[in-house]
């Protein structure tokens, strides 16, 4: 092979023959938009749906200026840099043959610690009107207890005495907000966080910083400044350096940080824009009156499967997703969770083809290219399970529903939980509120399972709930006698008994 071509704005020519690429000019394409935090979900996301309104002559007044907002996050801005904010999506999916595609909505590019009044600058500018954020949920800095802002953190204290040498983003927005004040200038703030009413987080959060920053500042924020909720989805793995060399021998590109992502892409969002917005429904975007329908179907069936595939994967022994979907066994017992305990908790969801969406899940679990890790599932549980498992538990009790595939997930998790303390591997769990789960652990290992549910950070007042206890331990005592293989297979058996009577 010849000579792999390095990806960059003068050799674009050179890569339209191997790959797709920006046929548009970059050099008509103003920021319209600060994103805050360019990883690869907003490169395979936001970027991907504002490279195509360009690729459709829309959108040149709504060009990317990504913030790189961590000194940690030097390596990315130096790559981008470097190839004047391109870079290349890869969309692994076996039933579409695609070509790689260069994507050039991002034409400006700064490392936040290097030149902060450049960035607050940025934020100001007439020009933008919207500042968009993925900057993940650690980055909203609230309490995990009680979902309140963390005043007290070094780096808020830091901003409120340096306004002009910002270290969070809160300190960026409020210094920028300042000035556009001044100049009477509105601004949509949008959170693309996989996070349930981010918007709501964004204004929550950052009201709170400006209350003890810049409390002259909240009324003009609350009557000029929108924060859309949206909910987003598009499973994007972490590039590789099999990603890198792959796309350097099969196409002759030499791209220092490609992103791959599945085909499958969603955003839903409320259509509360104070300056105008890029028409992203002509990519597929939805916008609503409101995500929260939206939010509640994803959470229960994607994010919720997940877990459920994870974490009952993990004790088959599986090391990827796409493997634990090769078990038909594992497979029906996801498709009875979706529709049998899921299902009945939605809202009516407009424009949704329910049967299809749930068809998909599976597809994209199955998806052998995109190697999503068992692993990387079962990582933050403690965050993820009461957002995604008990609100489904919540309502089947109410109602009278069925949720033993959720209390399945549960009783996973502890065991889980409990094989890396009796292996002295505790050390190991991934997981923010690691040193909470050691105490509560050790405190079941002690006093039986149920103490475990008695931890009302985790659970609330579910252990209080005979129904929800008496499926647990029954369901944690089969997994440990007889394994999940045994779990399934019994749990299957008695929804369809359940079903024929």
């Amino acid at each position: 092979m010849e000579k792999a071509i390095d990806i960059n704005q003068a050799n674009l020519k050179l890569l339209s023959g191997a790959v797709s690429v920006p046929e548009y000019d970059r050099s008509r394409v103003r920021a319209g938009i600060v994103h805050v935090g360019v990883g690869g979900f907003h490169r395979a996301h936001q970027g991907f749906y504002t490279d195509g309104l360009m690729r459709m002559g829309q959108a040149e007044q709504w060009g990317i200026c990504g913030i790189c907002l961590l000194e940690r996050d030097k390596k990315m801005f130096d790559v981008l840099e470097s190839q004047d904010g391109l870079y290349t999506l890869v969309i692994k999916d076996p039933e579409r043959k695609e070509r790689p595609a260069v994507l050039g909505a991002i034409v400006e590019y700064y490392l936040a610690p290097s030149c902060p009044r450049k960035v607050i600058a940025k934020m100001a500018d007439p020009s933008v009107r919207i500042i968009t954020l993925t900057i993940t949920e650690g980055g909203y800095n609230f309490d995990a207890k009680d979902n309140h802002f963390k005043l007290d953190d070094p780096s808020v204290q830091w901003d409120i005495s340096h306004p002009d040498q910002p270290r969070t983003v809160f300190g960026y927005l409020t210094a920028a907000l300042k000035k556009r004040k001044a100049e009477r200038l509105p601004l949509t703030i949008q959170s693309c966080d996989n996070i349930q009413k981010n918007g709501e987080v964004a204004h929550r959060m950052l009201a709170a910083y400006i209350g003890a920053a810049a409390p002259d500042l909240a009324e003009w924020v609350e009557g000029n400044v929108s924060f859309p909720n949206s909910m987003v989805d598009r499973i994007t793995p972490v590039t590789t350096e099999a990603d890198r060399a792959a796309l350097e021998e099969t196409y002759g590109v030499r791209d220092r940080w490609p992103v791959a992502s599945e085909a499958f892409h969603q955003w839903v969002i409320e259509d509360d824009f104070r300056l105008g917005r890029p028409a992203w429904e002509l990519m597929g975007a939805q916008f609503v009156e409101d995500v929260a329908p939206y939010e509640k179907m994803k959470i229960g069936l994607i994010n919720g499967g997940h877990s459920l595939v994870g974490l009952t994967g993990y004790h088959k022994g599986y090391g990827y997703i796409d493997e634990v979907m090769g078990d038909p066994l594992f497979v029906k017992f996801l498709s009875r969770y979706m529709d049998r305990e899921v299902t009945p908790t939605l809202d009516v969801i407009t424009g949704i083809d329910l049967p299809g969406y749930k068809e998909q899940v599976v597809r994209r679990f199955s998806n052998y290219l995109i190697k999503d890790s068992v692993y990387r599932i079962i990582q933050e549980s403690a965050a993820k399970i009461p957002k995604f498992i008990l609100p489904t538990i919540r309502t089947s009790l109410e109602k009278g529903g069925a949720f033993r595939g959720c209390v399945t997930v549960v009783a996973c998790w502890y065991q889980y939980l409990l094989n890396e303390l009796e292996q002295g591997r505790f050390d190991k769990v991934d997981d923010q509120m690691s040193p909470l789960l050691a105490e509560r652990i050790k405190a079941a290992s002690a006093s039986g399972p149920l103490e475990f549910l008695r931890t009302p950070s985790l659970f609330g007042d579910l252990a209080g709930a005979r129904r929800f206890t008496d499926a647990f331990l029954d369901i944690l005592d089969r997994l440990q006698r007889e394994g999940i293989v045994a779990v399934i297979r019994h749990e299957l058996a008695h929804a369809e008994a359940i079903d024929q009577a």
